[in-house]
């Protein structure tokens, strides 16, 4: 990643270079009326995003009560880290085997297809004894940093006051006790991951992000002004022009398991600009590691088959970080190594 040159590392194989030429018409959800407690207005919503789901898994949602000023100062703080100096940035990186720091273009787990795009990782919780992401930025990134912890500390909470009421509508709209999901996600451990997808002078020859499903449960996302992502909806690829007063919203593989299969984990990528850099804020909501992820009872039994077998999340996660790239295929292919291998749940 060397001043916009694409070295042989970085460049994708022709068939996942296939352009978006048309926008994906996915429901913008009011969330207004559902925060207000207003049913009419909650089933309104539920009914957008059962349609969502069960298509490609994907919607956007505003007046969400996240302060666009909250947004704004998030936003800073990234673009900050972004342009420290690489020797800066370096201080950060991932170590082996783990979640959290600064990678460039994944290149410390994969050599080939390599991101166009760098990342700062950090993990959130709400319940813990001290603020985790302000730590995290002043023990790691500098006390310099400091206020950008305490920004991005505010920011993740409210994403995860946001992805907790988000489950609430998954659930009405998938006729299940709307607290069914509570105790699944409330004492989990979140992930938030700030993303910089440098311009690039040769764009069509790589991608920002690869052809993948989030192995996550619900990733909300902040995209700025300059368009980049692309989902898979009737079997083409179409873009998702920014829109900022908007969060995006897409089901990930671990509640396509929640849902019993109903709901489509959401097939995305994002590409890059030959004149612009791009940066996106994601947020995703994770169950607690050690409980089971699986389908209620009332969806399993309507459906009159259970389709996928319980497993947790912290399984799930290591599957993904030491024995699989995630891409289109990675819930089957977890399942497959679940039952094959010796472990057991």
């Amino acid at each position: 990643m060397d001043s916009g040159h694409v070295g042989s590392n970085f460049i994708w194989p022709e068939e996942y270079l296939v352009e978006a030429e048309e926008e994906l018409e996915a429901p913008v959800v009011d969330l207004d009326g559902f925060l207000r407690g207003d049913d009419e207005a909650t089933e309104r919503a539920a009914r957008l995003v059962r349609e969502a789901c069960i298509n490609h898994g994907f919607f956007q949602v505003i007046n969400h009560a996240v302060h666009p000023s909250l947004i704004r100062q998030a936003h800073h703080h990234m673009d900050s880290f972004f342009k420290l100096p690489i020797h800066r940035k370096l201080t950060l990186l991932k170590p082996p085997a783990s979640m959290w720091g600064y990678s460039g273009a994944h290149s410390h787990r994969f050599s080939s297809n390599l991101p166009w795009k760098e990342t700062l990782s950090f993990p959130y919780h709400n319940n813990s004894s001290h603020p985790v992401v302000t730590t995290y930025f002043k023990s790691n990134v500098g006390q310099d940093f400091e206020q950008a912890g305490v920004t991005m500390e505010k920011y993740c909470g409210s994403m995860k006051r946001l992805g907790m009421k988000l489950t609430e509508l998954l659930a009405i709209s998938l006729g299940v006790d709307r607290l069914h999901y509570k105790e699944l996600f409330e004492e989990g451990w979140s992930i938030m991951r700030c993303n910089n997808y440098p311009s690039c002078e040769e764009p069509r020859l790589t991608l920002g992000t690869g052809p993948h499903c989030d192995p996550t449960s619900i990733t909300i996302l902040h995209q700025d002004h300059v368009g980049g992502l692309h989902v898979f909806a009737d079997n083409k690829w179409k873009t998702v022009p920014p829109r900022l007063d908007a969060l995006v919203v897409n089901i990930g593989d671990t509640f396509t398991a929640l849902s019993n299969g109903r709901y489509k984990s959401c097939l995305h990528r994002a590409v890059v600009n030959k004149y612009k850099e791009r940066k996106s804020l994601a947020f995703f909501l994770c169950p607690k590691e050690d409980k089971l992820v699986s389908a209620p009872d009332d969806i399993v039994r309507l459906d009159g088959t259970k389709q996928y077998p319980d497993f947790t999340w912290s399984h799930f996660l290591l599957f993904t970080q030491k024995y699989y790239r995630a891409d289109e295929a990675t819930l089957p292919n977890f399942i497959k190594w679940l039952q094959s291998s010796k472990t057991t749940i």
